[in-house]
């Protein structure tokens, strides 16, 4: 086997699911010297999928030959396995992991893979396969920033407490789809048939969802801007308000974070 040093830039990834592929198309889709990836047998089928597009990419025989094959490790893996994965491998010092799991805390990664040197937590997004992910980490790390700036950005966060917020913020992808299918479901009852009702609400908010990204005002100027005084917008937020939705987002979002901060994953 050839030495890690010989390799410039290479990534290991333990856990093969939709955000490893996300990330490692990213990397390598139309990408000037893509890094070497190596891939967890774990999802063998995205694994050689990915492997059959990208020649920089091979799924390795064990989580292990990861780890010997590169010093940059990523762990996409289900919280509940997450100590059995990581107490089954021998890490080196000068591995640096990089969790992508859900409320496992710092302290008990940098126990599960001792004595690898350093300890990351990440929330990249599926936006990485377009080089479009806004990668929140914690700690600060040089090579998060290299891993991350490869396919999108990198968002900091002060400290573990807010960084669990951040990550907490992520589950409201399917509450948010769940409400562009009600609107077109309720397209589909007053006549519209459901190809274009579907293809018109995703319109609607897709082409929001651009003017969000090169937005300058707040969203709470965005959304006076998106709204006349007594015109439809206002009344039905204000109906939605009146019913008590926000205040219903922020206690599902306090029962995320609470649960991000307090669960036990081993416990599972």
């Amino acid at each position: 086997m050839s030495s890690v040093k010989d390799r410039p830039v290479a990534y290991g990834f333990v856990g093969a699911g939709e955000i490893t592929a996300a990330i490692v198309k990213g990397l390598s889709a139309d990408a000037a010297g893509p890094p070497a990836i190596f891939l967890s047998p774990r999802g063998r089928r995205i694994g050689h999928d990915l492997a059959s597009l990208f020649p920089n990419v091979r799924v390795c025989d064990s989580n292990q030959d990861v780890l010997d094959n590169a010093t940059t490790i990523l762990l996409a893996v289900r919280p509940p396995i997450t100590r059995a994965v990581l107490e089954d491998l021998s890490f080196r010092p000068e591995h640096v992991v990089i969790s992508a799991v859900a409320g496992v805390r710092l302290e008990r990664l940098r126990d599960w893979a001792a004595p690898a040197g350093h300890i990351l937590r990440a929330v990249p997004l599926p936006q990485a396969d377009r080089r479009q992910s806004l990668t929140v980490m914690f700690p600060d790390h040089t090579v998060g920033h290299a891993l991350f700036r490869r396919v999108g950005d990198v968002l900091m966060a002060s400290d573990e407490e807010t960084f669990d917020a951040f990550s907490a913020a992520t589950a409201t992808f399917a509450a948010h789809l769940d409400y562009l299918n009600t609107i077109a479901h309720w397209l589909t009852d007053h006549g519209v048939d459901d190809p274009t009702a579907t293809a018109y609400t995703a319109h609607i908010f897709g082409q929001l969802g651009h003017a969000l990204l090169q937005h300058t005002d707040t969203l709470t100027t965005l959304t006076d801007k998106h709204m006349t005084p007594g015109g439809n917008n206002e009344q039905l937020m204000s109906d939605l308000r009146r019913a008590g939705v926000p205040d219903i987002v922020r206690s599902a979002l306090d029962r995320i974070l609470d649960r991000l901060r307090t669960h036990d994953p081993v416990a599972q």
